[in-house]
């Protein structure tokens, strides 16, 4: 009865939810949320600067969170580059003066604070010609309104950056009177105006006051209340925002750290001072209002501005909306021709006659296509280089990472179904294999696990499965079927790279960035050519017999030789991959260092899958396998014990990984050793007949397009180039994730269906035909890499 309720429910849900409904809702969701940001961008102010400036949340103890943008976390040589040749003025009280140190801080993390407290104090760093200066004015007063008069009226020493505050004294030494705060609000207004003309040259911020924990403050600073501090904030506010020029007040309020001291004053020692964590969430918000418009690092979006198109992405925003006009011409046309009234006497004559239709299915079908991708495409720009959806910095717990973990794998437990073929690794079951695989890696992305060693080790072994199972399907595929032809190796190289190249010319990003399909594809060249080689060894030549098997093991070992030699001679490998136009497709950040790293760190796993594909299908060919339904795959004995051995070796991998001290301790061994879990898995999976005669739908349904997923992260469900997460929903973290999984979800799949279809259309069986469209492919490539200049960017781990 249970079973049959299950079967019922699956039914059910699958016949009213169906991937064509979902991917309609997605687009009517993605319509909405267009709408919705472009009216909260108007209505609501949509300058991320003052989000930076203004508000946010801690994620964690010490991670700050700008409301809707990155902060950047800015390390010295990074802060002397971008303030080089500047002068920067801190005024104000003992407050100011620990902004100050926390802001000298990032650009010498050596400096101490070793100045006196009612003193003004330099830094000074000579390389960067850079000058940051602390003058103590503890009250916004007529000394401080010199000091600005002083700076305005002489032509070369103003700063470039004027940083104030004060307010606690004024308190303190009036005992918090409200004459005192009247006085407060005329003197800033006469400080306003000198600010204003300071803005002409540079930048200038107003600090808000602090909250303090009353219970600790000493007897002499009791009258310095929460209450007094919002009454001199709201002065301050007040004033500032009325000494407007040209409509609008040029003085930048800075609230961030005062919201960010709401959280943490209770840890103050002395009740008024910030404990240093949150002083530094003050000094790298300044440094990145300061600095992210000139340096442009991309995981600082906050006070970022557009960058302009180049050539190429005009040129693909062109061709995509050039397509998407000629599909509906076709379309008209043929639906006119569709609709032309039929006299009655002819009627029956077009009946009988072969339906012929005024614009050919053949020629409408990919102009269909190319308009889809070109919708889908607009939706990756405004996701990640237009200014439309907010993005929002990644955040390591256990929790983000193993209770989605859990989540998955009970929907992929209540969607096993009996397989159709029980043989090893059949394609059901690497299908699964690959589906639980990308949902692991996806989870892994953002929840940012790379953080903790563990996780990042068995991912890395994921990794190295994917290309397991490369080496295993190609070889598998060439030692059966025998089929080198080009139209193949087209076929494969043009679903592998499709949306890749698109993103390179759309994103504006190059080809290694997208580190994965260079790899796959590298390897897919290299199994093909391995062999196509003479002598060219397939399963119905060798027969049985042991020598052409030594063949293919020799063939085997001259690639594991091949491998050796570039592994172990690092300048032969960039010399090889340096020379143009290969320098093009590995290069990332001037250099083939990221490309090097990726290939050397699972080098080993393609031959491994190759190997293991070699021994499987001769022991098949020799019926040394049971892979009837429910049968063990070996005899009893021998089966207990390789299960044994398998449970063993996997979780003696686990334990070797979870004592990792550093990833590159453990990316050192990578290479020899995550193929143990590897085959550990593979036998516990396929050994015991009844598990190897189930299979989870729901996971092969994701692994049919595991590819697309992992690209597609990049852009509409990680943001920043995977350095964050982006919000399509601001102020709910959790009914984000879920709308942009499905949105995500529907466009990768919607990816797939368009590069099948394509991929039957660009590639043509006729042989003649597919080498003039590779004579033009390769010639518009070649012209594409010599136009690109893809941002040199390093992906996550």
């Amino acid at each position: 009865m249970a079973v049959l309720a299950y079967s019922l429910g699956k039914r059910e849900i699958n016949q009213h939810f169906t991937i064509k409904n979902a991917k309609l809702i997605s687009l009517v969701v993605v319509i909405l949320l267009l709408v919705f940001h472009a009216a909260l961008r108007h209505y609501g102010g949509g300058d991320s600067c003052e989000w930076l400036l203004s508000t946010g949340r801690y994620l964690g103890e010490n991670v700050w969170q700008p409301y809707g943008c990155m902060m950047h976390k800015y390390k010295s040589i990074e802060a002397k580059t971008c303030l080089a040749e500047k002068q920067v003025a801190f005024v104000g009280d003992s407050r100011i003066r620990q902004l100050f140190y926390s802001f000298v801080k990032v650009i010498d993390p050596e400096r101490r604070e070793d100045g006196n407290k009612h003193e003004d104090i330099s830094f000074d760093d000579e390389r960067s010609s850079l000058n940051v200066d602390f003058f103590w004015y503890p009250e916004a007063n007529n000394s401080m309104k010199e000091r600005l008069i002083t700076w305005t009226q002489e032509s070369s020493a103003k700063p470039d950056v004027v940083i104030l505050g004060a307010a606690t004294w004024s308190i303190k030494l009036h005992r918090g009177s409200s004459e005192t705060l009247q006085q407060y609000k005329v003197n800033l207004t006469g400080i306003a105006a000198h600010l204003e003309k300071l803005a002409d040259y540079g930048e200038v911020y107003w600090v808000l006051q602090d909250p303090v924990n009353e219970d600790v403050l000493s007897e002499s600073r009791k009258m310095i209340t929460n209450q007094q501090l919002e009454l001199y904030n709201e002065a301050a506010v007040e004033v500032l925002n009325s000494s407007k020029y040209n409509g609008r007040s040029r003085v930048k309020l800075l609230a961030a750290s005062r919201q960010a001291a709401l959280e943490t004053i209770t840890q103050s020692e002395d009740g008024l001072h910030l404990p240093e964590s949150t002083r530094n969430v003050g000094a790298m918000v300044l440094m990145n209002s300061l600095c992210n418009k000139l340096l442009k690092p991309i995981d600082g979006s906050c006070c970022q501005t557009l960058p302009p198109l180049n050539f190429l992405q005009k040129l693909s925003a062109c061709f995509f909306l050039g397509s998407a006009v000629v599909f509906v011409i076709l379309h008209v046309l043929g639906n006119s021709r569709h609709r032309r009234p039929v006299p009655p006497d002819v009627e029956s004559l077009e009946e009988k006659k072969p339906a012929t239709a005024a614009v050919p299915f053949g020629l409408k079908a990919p102009f269909q296509a190319l308009c889809r991708m070109g919708i889908i495409m607009g939706y990756f720009f405004l996701c990640d280089r237009a200014d439309v959806f907010m993005k929002e910095q990644k955040f390591y717990t256990h929790s983000t990472f193993f209770i989605p973990l859990v989540y998955i794998f009970v929907l992929g437990v209540f969607y096993s179904e009996n397989s159709k073929e029980t043989k090893l690794l059949n394609r059901e079951q690497t299908d699964e294999w690959k589906g639980w695989m990308q949902l692991v890696i996806l989870i892994y992305h953002i929840s940012g696990a790379s953080a903790f060693i563990p996780v990042y080790m068995h991912v890395r072994v994921l990794v190295a499965a994917y290309l397991f199972q490369t080496g295993y399907g190609h070889f598998s595929f060439f030692w059966l079927k025998g089929d080198f032809g080009l139209n193949r190796v087209c076929q494969v190289l043009f679903r592998l790279n499709f949306l890749v190249f698109v993103l390179c010319v759309v994103m504006d990003r190059p080809y290694q960035f997208y580190y994965f399909v260079p790899l796959v594809t590298f390897w897919f060249v290299i199994i093909y050519s391995t062999m196509v080689m003479w002598p060219q060894i397939l399963q119905k030549k060798a027969n049985g017999s042991g020598m052409w098997h030594l063949v293919v093991l020799a063939k085997l070992l001259s690639l594991l030789l091949f491998i050796c030699v570039f592994a172990f001679s690092q300048g032969f490998f960039e010399s090889t991959f340096s020379a143009w136009p290969l320098s093009k497709l590995f290069e990332l950040n001037g250099s083939i260092h990221e490309w090097w790293f990726r290939w050397k760190l699972d080098r080993f796993a393609v031959i491994h899958g190759m190997v293991f594909a070699f021994l499987y299908l001769v022991l098949q060919k020799r019926q040394v396998l049971s892979e009837g339904k429910g049968e063990a795959l070996f005899p009893a004995r021998m089966s207990n014990l390789l299960l044994l051995c398998s449970v063993v070796a996997f979780i003696t991998y686990s334990i070797w990984a979870s004592s990792c001290k550093t990833k590159a301790e453990c990316n050192e061994m990578h290479p020899y050793v995550s193929v143990v879990q590897i085959l550990a898995f593979v036998l516990i999976r396929n050994i015991p007949g009844y598990v190897r005669s189930i299979y989870s739908s729901f996971f092969a349904w994701f692994g049919k397009i595991s590819l697309e997923l992992f690209i597609c992260q990049y852009h509409i469900w990680l943001a920043a180039d995977t350095k964050g997460i982006l919000v399509l929903i601001p102020g709910n973290p959790s009914l984000n994730i879920m709308v942009s999984t499905f949105i995500f979800v529907c466009v990768a799949h919607e990816v797939s269906l368009i590069t099948n279809d394509l991929a039957q259309v660009v590639i043509p069986k006729d042989s003649m035909a597919l080498l003039r469209r590779l004579g033009a492919a390769g010639l518009l490539s070649l012209v594409v890499l010599a136009l690109s200049r893809g941002s040199q960017l390093t992906p996550g781990a």
